[in-house]
């Protein structure tokens, strides 16, 4: 008799949020391709139609649900909606998040405060409405994006820092508070990846010469050099794994 892989995700349901292009939709192309069943989420249903129909083609096993993860009613409604239609929540990729880029003196409050909002309210949120089932299941698991930024800081993203820093160490009361109902909850922390959240550094010479110069790799990351990550973390492989953060980023936050 075969031995099942401990990489097998079939028969689990996964959400993963801000998934319509980019890192997320590339989490839930690995994780479908691993056996899970992966509802895409975002706010914009034009892209994740077409998104999903991707994955379809594929012959994966995708659904959508568009709720805003900013909002504590809509992300509660959103995961009730998913439970009831599509399947209990097994795996949570909380993968939803923004930029902005201006000199801290001359930051907006508003951006200050939608960075909060999308970037570290919206795990919380999503995460607190996926994880009662999870408890009276005793099992689940919860995935934040993190970033290098969680470690590191550039000239020019201080607030968005910020955020990454509150997820890593999000991650870890979350782990704190809920390893002990049989949870696992850890966090991805990307490098420099090619993704239309940094079209704009990905497109000027100047930042990838010093990029290339900088990570000791020597190159942009491809969005599916995370997936593998992505699957350890949401397969039994990972069940005594909780409260860490795995660095994906070519060795940058290893090297000065």
């Amino acid at each position: 008799m075969q031995k099942k892989s401990i990489f097998d995700l079939t028969g689990k349901t996964a959400l993963v949020t801000g998934s319509s292009q980019g890192i997320g939709l590339a989490l839930a192309r690995g994780l479908a391709q691993h056996g899970a069943k992966v509802v895409l989420n975002g706010r914009n249903a034009e892209k994740l139609n077409a998104a999903v129909g991707q994955l379809r083609e594929e012959n994966l096993l995708a659904e959508t649900c568009i709720f805003d993860v900013t909002d504590e009613q809509s992300s509660a409604s959103g995961v009730a909606q998913i439970e009831t239609s599509v399947g209990t929540i097994d795996i949570l990729i909380n993968n939803a998040g923004m930029q902005f880029r201006t000199p801290l003196e001359d930051f907006p409050v508003e951006k200050w405060e939608e960075l909060f909002r999308t970037n570290v309210s919206s795990a919380f949120f999503v995460s607190r409405a996926a994880v009662a089932g999870m408890i009276e299941r005793r099992q689940g698991k919860i995935i934040n994006i993190a970033s290098v930024q969680s470690e590191l800081a550039r000239p020019g993203i201080a607030p968005y820092t910020a955020t990454k820093g509150a997820i890593r160490n999000l991650t870890r009361g979350m782990c704190t508070d809920w390893a002990k109902h049989g949870l696992q909850i850890n966090a991805i922390a990307p490098g420099y990846f090619k993704t239309p959240l940094n079209a704009a550094l990905v497109e000027s010479a100047e930042f990838s010469e010093w990029l290339q110069k900088r990570t000791p790799a020597g190159r942009w990351g491809e969005v599916d050099e995370l997936v593998g990550a992505a699957v350890f973390l949401s397969s039994p492989a990972s069940s005594f794994i909780n409260g860490h953060t795995l660095y994906v980023d070519g060795g940058i936050t290893a090297s000065l």
